[in-house]
């Protein structure tokens, strides 16, 4: 074989020389890897891809829903780490911004995102919404910064994370919609929608955790599980419906923006104090974000019903199903947030010191105690969401409405030192009767309009979810702290008189703003010590007036009056929402798929895939 003409190098063409054999053996491997990979990717979606679409979307919303939440209960170890006072003056905006940054950037861009979905493939934006994730959670878990740097770099990569997270939330109803026949809609989108829902309820546990651990491990976890899925979805998702290419509503997309974006700005800065005032509502700068965020969100419902490519279809309002299930999904929003925020401050401050827990565990223990509305969740969820498919979304949606009402008016009675089995039954009944309501909404709403809409359609969904948790801040905050601002300030002055803390002491203390004894409530820090420990009080007073002070019963007891005074305006408060949302869900109106040739009366409403934006089909 000497004659034979030498070989040559198949990628280069060059001729090949001793010892390239095994290069050439791995160069044709990962050919081969890249073309199976391609290949897969190209590959259409057999019978079994309905189930891989459920099991990555809902990985991706549980992720994006939980690192909304992992930071309320991880924000004392984090401020720690960082060596930041989030009580001190002039730091609260930190501590606020922390929470509210992905809150708002998840209620502006979600409706933008399933647009975008919709015109050039909801699978891809989903799969980069993994990808920006990921990298912002490897970003977050390496802050290089110290204090006000540090918290700045932690609000602004928290930003870039929700950005990605409002990918994943925006698309992944839209891609199930696609996957799953009408039979099975409700109960693939409840399973997707509950997890979403008890992501915010375990975030709080895993912020416990973890925090306890190391205050970089709560931004760690993401970066497994977002690898993980962005390397998932681009090999096993497909794009099951073709993109609707169309001009982008830049017009929209910046009004909305900026009037969504000023709006929840000024209700974050309006619960912070001004001047002498309890909370910043008489703040002119906070007046001036409101009227001016409501005049772009004006103008961004007439620009919207003037262009041929909206962003927002306000068309899709003249489906009632539609209408009536985001408008219940607004005031169910709102009205969790309320709840999620007030159960996290009565446990940490008030209820597991009163029974002995350590002011440093109580982060961790609010999360195991609250675990029973988890578990309402994730057991009625996905069997309404089954049970909807066959007799209809409103009889499950109203019915858990009334539920999650009656839960409030049962916590509205509860002492302040309750007892926690009454307590962990009424949470139970609170999560059941979001789950009942959640997972049927969801496939309500979803069935009930277009196709080709069903991306923005996911988009304007969570857009009133999103905004609602964010709203409900603003709304409960500002009632908690108006209850807590009328007598607060002469119960803590007397208090701390009483046990021997100067005067002067005592009522700088006591005229501090209330938003600041509501945040040292839950920030996993002694109160009492927190506040007497930086200028030397304590040392001044006696060994038994120190254990008294610092003691695990004295702060709660002192505040525990004020704080029911207020937890009674807010419950009540979400109790009315709950039941107007009842009412909007009864009023939804039933849907009958086209061709559907039964009685009315046995009419779903579900499964409808309307041929227009608008048509309604079988309303009752």
């Amino acid at each position: 074989m000497s004659g034979s003409p030498p070989r040559r190098c198949l990628n280069t063409g060059e001729r090949e020389r001793p010892g390239d054999y095994p290069r050439l053996v791995e160069q044709s491997k990962l050919i081969s890897l890249c073309w199976v990979i391609v290949d897969v990717t190209k590959r259409p979606p057999g019978p079994g891809y309905k189930w891989v679409a459920l099991s990555n979307t809902t990985l991706g919303v549980l992720i994006a829903t939980m690192d909304a939440s992992i930071v309320i209960i991880s924000l004392p170890a984090i401020f720690r780490g960082i060596g930041l006072d989030p009580l001190a003056a002039g730091n609260i905006g930190y501590l606020l911004w922390m929470i509210l940054g992905y809150l708002l950037v998840s209620a502006v861009l979600v409706v933008v995102l399933g647009r975008l979905g919709d015109m050039f493939g909801r699978v891809r934006i989903y799969n980069l919404g993994f990808l920006v994730f990921a990298c912002a959670s490897v970003a977050l878990s390496l802050d290089p910064f110290r204090a006000g740097a540090g918290a700045l770099w932690l609000i602004l990569w928290r930003i870039v994370q929700a950005f990605g997270g409002s990918m994943l939330t925006a698309n992944s109803a839209a891609i199930l919609t696609d996957a799953f026949p009408a039979r099975q809609r409700g109960m693939a989108l409840g399973i997707n929608q509950i997890t979403a829902l008890a992501g915010q309820f375990l975030g709080l546990l895993a912020g416990g955790l973890l925090a306890a651990v190391d205050w970089r491990a709560v931004f760690w976890v993401s970066v497994p599980v977002s690898v993980t899925g962005t390397v998932w979805s681009y090999l096993s998702l497909r794009e099951t419906s073709a993109g609707r290419r169309g001009r982008v509503d830049w017009f929209g997309n910046v009004t909305f923006a900026a009037g969504a974006g000023i709006l929840l700005a000024g209700i974050t800065y309006g619960i912070q104090p001004y001047g002498g005032d309890a909370t910043g509502w008489g703040n002119p700068w906070v007046l001036a974000a409101l009227s001016g965020g409501l005049f772009l969100l004006l103008v961004f419902c007439l620009v919207e019903t003037r262009v041929a490519e909206p962003m927002f279809r306000l068309s899709l309002f003249r489906v009632r199903a539609f209408a009536a299930g985001n408008l219940a999904a607004l005031l169910t929003a709102i009205a969790r947030g309320g709840l999620q925020f007030m159960l996290i401050i009565w446990l940490q401050g008030i209820w597991l010191p009163l029974h002995g827990y350590d002011f440093e565990d109580t982060p961790l223990w609010a999360g195991v105690f609250m675990l029973p509305l988890t578990v309402g969740f994730l057991v009625s969820g996905p069997l309404s969401g089954y049970l909807s498919d066959r007799f209809g979304a409103r009889l499950f949606s109203t019915a858990g409405l009334i539920l999650v009402a009656a839960s409030f008016v049962g916590l509205l009675a509860l002492p302040v030192d309750f007892d926690y089995g009454l307590f962990a039954a009424l949470l139970l009944l609170s999560g059941i009767g979001q789950g009942m309501f959640s997972a049927p909404n969801t496939s309500s709403i979803m069935g009930s309009v277009p196709a080709e809409y069903r991306g923005v359609a996911s988009g304007m969904r969570s857009t009133f979810q999103n905004s609602g948790t964010a709203l409900s801040i603003g709304v409960f905050f500002s009632l908690m702290v108006s209850g807590l601002a009328s007598s607060l300030p002469a119960t803590l002055g007397s208090g701390l008189r009483a046990h021997g803390v100067p005067a002067a002491t005592a009522d700088r203390i006591a005229s501090l703003p209330p938003v600041s004894t509501l945040f040292a409530t839950f920030l996993g820090d002694n109160p009492i010590g927190h506040l007497l420990g930086s200028g030397g009080t304590l040392g001044g007073l006696s060994a038994a007036q120190r254990a008294t002070l610092t003691g695990h019963s004295f702060f709660p007891r002192l505040v525990s009056g004020p704080f029911h005074h207020g937890l009674t305006v807010v419950f009540a408060v979400a109790a009315g929402m709950a039941l107007v949302a009842a009412l909007a869900s009864a009023l939804r109106g039933a849907h009958r798929p086209p061709g559907d040739r039964r009685p009315r009366g046995a009419a779903r409403d579900h499964g409808t895939r309307a041929s227009g934006a608008g048509q309604e089909y079988g309303r009752r």
